[in-house]
């Protein structure tokens, strides 16, 4: 059947995929909360899409700005990521990570894409069916090596993108940097070509710049109502003598009555009192139409003097509100590379982002104490950003160097010994802390038998809140009632036990029930004839209660896949 709406079509885009919700447990021993023994922010270590699809209960709606920079699909190799992924697996398992992404934000969220050409063309696409088109808000380039990457074929590329998306664009904001636009704007003018000020002098100054070192580059320049222009081509040829090297200042003299007598405002190049000297431009056509374009004649008590007109450059004019080319020299990959290396010694991560750019990203889309959540960490920059910003922050990482890297690095915010990034720029003095997660492993095994069984390392406690988060409860037990260990909607409950239920056990459960109270139990086995004893009480049996809601065993969802699935391609036949 033809979709009736235009969409990115990929192999495996319409299969099924049940992620399954796995809980986090907290190590202790790992979380920094020295400082801060309340503190909301959580670095996690494990996939993460299962990651996201763990925090999907709790935060939907609550995370303010999402920044992510996940693996290009570019088929380098690197020593952290393998990043090599034919578009369809790709895209799918994107999809699905942007999916979650898209529920966690606020109603005025943000969420900031790192991407290059390689899949940008279809990451917008797939943005604009999960976001809608309607909330698209930029596709910015983000120039990252001003010079160019000599290295890529055809073109030095100097840059990446910024994919940015609202989860409602009339509602969300971006924050104005806090500049003072006319105070800058003051010194710059503005010609048909656009905004200028005064640079550099006309005239050559140091080394070599009497005419008589560069005689062709001397000749009188004249100003009449606002232009600027110079002798005649046969005129110029004539003031310097190349067989005798010798000037023809009588000549120069005649040119300079002849015309002043016109009205022009002859201007020569002094030295000194007594000597000449020479312009910075010869003698071209090209320059002589650079002079009435990219000159200024200004008049101060010693005369005329010429000054070339300085176009600003990236960034030279900066603005209050965010322009679509993101550049700063603070942007560079390279910087990033360097703060790298100042935190670890060494270069310990390829392609890091810098700081600057992740705060700009955090400051235009947040507010203090708002929720920031990386889902590719990394390194840890956003979540060093967002510590140093006073920002609330998840970042999530399945690699090692979640402990060896992102850890060791936040740990040094903390301890006020992150001396790089933006540490000076916010007076960031230390503070703070986090608490750290893994990722529970999968609630359900197989067995030798082939039967599905509770997994041995889940304990009371886990697999009453796993159970929780797959019927859609929240994990909070009462100190007065057992049979509240979680809570639903209203005066819905769910009692998860790994023991035998029978009708003595529910019995004095429904004497402490209300008439308005619903509760669900969930245990491994019970008594067949108290399954609908009581209208208000459901009994279920786990694990078979929860083997249709999604897929259990599965420890990867990794984008970063070195061989790819191989599909076969449907040929078309002849009726």
């Amino acid at each position: 059947m033809m979709s009736s709406k235009l969409e990115l079509t990929w192999v495996g885009k319409n299969e099924k995929t049940n992620i399954e919700p796995r809980i986090l447990v907290e190590n202790k021993e790992l979380s920094n909360i020295k400082n801060d023994i309340n503190t909301e922010n959580m670095l996690i270590h494990g996939d993460n899409l299962l990651a996201l699809k763990a925090l999907e209960k709790e935060f939907t709606g609550k995370i303010k700005c999402i920044y992510i920079d996940p693996p290009y699909n570019t088929g380098s190799a690197f020593e952290q990521y393998n990043d090599n992924l034919e578009h369809s697996i790709w895209l799918n398992l994107m999809k699905l990570r942007i999916e979650i992404l898209n529920k966690l934000l606020t109603k005025d969220g943000i969420i900031w894409i790192s991407i290059d050409d390689d899949e940008n063309a279809y990451l917008k696409i797939l943005c604009d069916e999960i976001f809608g088109r309607n909330n698209f808000i930029a596709n910015l380039p983000t120039i990252m090596n001003l010079k160019g990457n000599q290295d890529e074929f055809g073109f030095a590329g100097t840059h990446e993108y910024t994919l940015v998306y609202a989860k409602n664009k009339n509602l969300c904001n971006i924050n104005k940097f806090e500049i003072d636009e006319e105070e800058i704007l003051k010194d710059w003018m503005q010609d048909e070509r656009g905004l200028y000020k005064r640079g550099a002098t006309l005239k050559a100054t140091g080394e070599e710049s009497r005419r008589e070192d560069r005689p062709f580059m001397f000749y009188p320049i004249l100003f009449k109502d606002n232009i600027i222009t110079t002798i005649k081509k046969e005129e110029y040829l004539k003031l310097y003598n190349i067989d005798k090297k010798e000037f023809n200042d009588l000549l120069l003299n005649e040119l300079v009555k002849k015309y002043e007598s016109e009205g022009y405002i002859v201007i020569l190049p002094k030295y000194n009192e007594n000597e000449y000297g020479r312009w910075r431009w010869g003698f071209s056509e090209e320059n002589i139409a650079k002079l009435e374009t990219e000159v200024i004649c200004i008049k101060s008590r010693n005369g005329y003097s010429l000054y070339k007109k300085q176009r600003p450059e990236l960034n030279d004019i900066p603005t209050k509100k965010p322009k679509s080319l993101l550049y700063k020299p603070e942007y560079s990959s390279g910087n990033g590379t360097e703060q790298i290396k100042k935190i670890f010694g060494y270069n310990a991560f390829p392609y890091p982002k810098p700081e600057q750019l992740i705060s700009d990203f955090i400051y235009m889309s947040t507010n203090e104490n708002d929720y920031v959540l990386d889902s590719f960490l990394g390194s840890g920059t956003t979540c060093a950003v967002a510590q140093k910003m006073n920002r609330k922050w998840i970042g999530i990482e399945m690699g090692e160097h979640c402990y060896t890297h992102c850890k060791f690095r936040i740990d040094k915010v903390i301890e006020g010994k992150d001396y790089g990034g933006i540490t000076k720029a916010v007076n960031w003095q230390g503070g703070g802390g986090y608490k750290f997660y893994e990722l529970a492993p999968t609630l359900i095994n197989i067995d030798s038998f082939g039967e599905p069984v509770i997994n041995k390392e889940y304990n009371a406690e886990m697999l009453a809140s796993a159970v929780a988060l797959h019927e859609g409860f929240k994990y909070n037990p009462s100190n007065e009632k057992f049979w509240k260990q979680s809570i639903g909607n209203e005066n819905s409950y769910l009692y998860v036990t790994t023991k035998f239920v029978n009708r003595n056990d529910l019995d004095k459960i429904k004497e402490e029930m209300d008439d308005t109270e619903y509760l669900v139990i969930a245990c491994t086995s019970y008594d067949k004839e108290i399954d609908r004893l009581y209208k208000n009480i459901k009994i279920k049996k786990i694990p078979e209660m929860l083997l249709s809601k999604c897929e259990f065993g599965k420890d990867n969802y990794n984008l970063n896949i070195i061989n790819p699935l191989e599909y076969e391609e449907e040929l078309e036949e002849d009726e």
